[in-house]
Formats: C-alpha cells, structure tokens, sequence
C-alpha cells in the first residue's frame, strides 16, 4: 500500500540514507523508574520526574549521533527530544506505561493529555503504540484491541504522521514468557501477531516486531543457554516464517535483552535472509547505565554512554548489514 507523501517525508527523517531505520528507544517509563530506585535502595517516588528527564537527555544526546531517529515519551521526554543529534528523527509513544492490571487481558490505554494532533505539534515523525499481544488469548480480549488499534490508525492517518505498532507477546496462562516452554510458544505469538496486523483496517505503517524466537534457547547460537527450543535451522526458518506473513515494513525490538542476545538475534535474521528494516533498540544499548547514574550520578552515566554505551549502538548498526529498506517493501524509490 503506498505512502501518502505526508507520511513518505516522516518516514525519510526516521531512517537512514539507504532506508534502514536504526532508531534507538528511551520511552520507558515504570521500568526506568522501578530499575534506578531498586538501584539506589529508595521507593521509585524517590525517583524524581527532573531525574527521568535528566537520564533520557544523556541518553538522548550521545546515542543519536550513532542513530537514525529516538522513541520517547511526552512525559518525561519532550526536553530530551529538544537534545536530539539534527540527523535524529523523532518518534513519541501514545500509550500509557504498562498495562490494567485489574483485570485480565493485559488491556492498553492512551496518555490522557496526549493525542496524535498534540504528537505532531511537538515535532514528531512517528506515533508508537506498545499492546501487549497474544493469538491465544481470550478472543473479547483481542476484539478490544484490535478496536483500540483500528482507532489509533485513522487518527494518524488524519493526521498524515506514521503509525509504529509495537506489539509484545505474553502468556494468558501467567507463564514465565522468558522461560523454555514460552520459548516454545513464541514462533506462533509472534507470526499470529504480525499477521494480524498487517491486515489494511489497522493503517498500520511500521510493525515494531520481536524475533520469533529466544536466542537462549536456539541450540548453535552464540547465547545458548543449554536447554533447547528449536535447532538452528528451525530458528532461522521460522525467521522466514514470520517474514513471509508481514505485508508491511518490519523492524525488530530489543524487548530488554543484553547487546550479545540481541545483536545474535539480529545476525540469524541476516542468515535467514529476511527482509527487515531496522531496529528500534532501547535496553540492549543502555540498560547497564541505570545502575551507574542510580549509584554514581549523571557525570558516571555520561562516561558508561560515551563508552560502552556508543560500543553497543554500534554493534546493532553493524548487525544491520543485513537489513532490507522499507522502501523495498512498499515499492518506494528513496
């Protein structure tokens, strides 16, 4: 399906020259939090909002020199935002941190002060929704959510801004999702998940997908753990799989694993032969620089990202060599 020219310009500033997105994340917003006050051994009250903001600007300023674009958040990331490398393009999530506990499903909701209108006047070039998403769940449960995302699409596409849809698999058992039965389970969470919404009513631009498979349990990888899920030649097929059913642009999220796991993950993307387009990658860049800033400050913070921190971005650009333009994918020259 072809892009509106409003969407084709925002689409350009979120990618490279060769239409790879190599974006970095720093929207997290409960787990930052939870991480730098488990850190310094105080309530995550104690966590201030000038913290948050403070941590996301360092992040902001030295990594996006080495990236294509940055996913914040309006809460605690509009200053951040303004500290942006002018190479950077700007996504802003939507969705409130989380999710209802209160009751099952794992249910989404917006940020209350926000709307896709106030997103592009703050200078965005993408809209992000995060949904925690199983096929195997309670088929109510889906119908809201594939509602709420049906809605946020015609939004952005009044609004002429791209839609990111991340979509994160889990258990509707309350199963350990970073165990080996889910790793068993995960092929089928994430092709249902991407098939699904590749579907046109969703008006979903980029799908921001994880791997369709744990690395920790791929016997061969570099990261094996010892218990085995799928063989490597299972791994890379079901890479293919999961390609093969997304008829839009694909990019693969981090989802909190380390930088080895990661970049492992992303070199058998390259072997299978896929056709992504990027990354957006948050935690496998950054997440050792929480405790180093809980425990040490900001200065501590700005050594550990001007160091490892620029390290880690780079081993992901590198990772995507392999990488496919979204333009090939929707038939675009760039």
């Amino acid at each position: 399906m072809a892009l509106s020219p409003g969407k084709l310009k925002h689409m350009k500033a979120l990618s490279n020259k060769d239409g790879i997105i190599a974006a970095a994340a720093m929207d997290q917003r409960g787990s930052l939090q939870k991480s730098i006050a488990s850190a310094k051994g105080v309530n995550t009250k104690a966590v201030t909002p000038e913290m948050m903001s403070e941590f996301k600007t360092a992040v902001t300023r030295i990594l996006t020199p080495h990236a294509s674009a940055i996913l914040l958040d309006p809460e605690y990331g509009l200053d951040a935002a303004k500290a942006r490398s002018a190479n950077a393009g700007l996504l802003l999530a939507y969705e409130e941190t989380g999710y209802d506990n209160s009751q099952p499903g794992r249910l989404p909701d917006l940020l209350p002060h926000v709307s896709v209108k106030r997103i592009v006047d703050w200078g965005a070039d993408a809209v992000k929704i995060l949904i925690y998403y199983s096929p195997f769940d309670d088929a109510n449960v889906n119908d809201i959510k594939h509602a709420f995302i049906e809605r946020i699409g015609s939004e952005c596409e009044d609004n002429q801004i791209p839609f990111f849809l991340e979509f994160v698999g889990y258990d509707p058992k309350g199963g350990n999702e970073k165990g080996l039965e889910f790793a068993k389970i995960k092929p089928q969470v994430v092709i249902g998940s991407m098939q699904e919404f590749s579907k046109p009513q969703y008006k979903v631009d980029v799908l921001k997908v994880e791997v369709p498979i744990n690395a920790e349990f791929v016997e061969g990888s570099s990261v094996f753990k010892g218990e085995k899920a799928q063989s490597m030649s299972e791994a890379l097929d079901l890479f293919r799989k999961a390609a093969a059913v997304a008829s839009k642009p694909f990019i693969y999220l981090s989802a909190g694993v380390g930088n080895a796991q990661f970049v492992e993950s992303l070199r058998m993307a390259t072997e299978a032969g896929t056709d992504y387009s990027g990354v957006l990658c948050g935690r496998a860049t950054w997440k050792d620089g929480m405790p180093i800033y809980a425990t040490k400050g900001i200065h501590a913070l700005e050594d550990f990202l001007s160091t490892k921190g620029v390290e880690n971005i780079n081993a992901v650009n590198a990772a995507l060599k392999g990488a496919t333009s979204w333009g090939k994918k929707l038939g675009v020259t760039l």
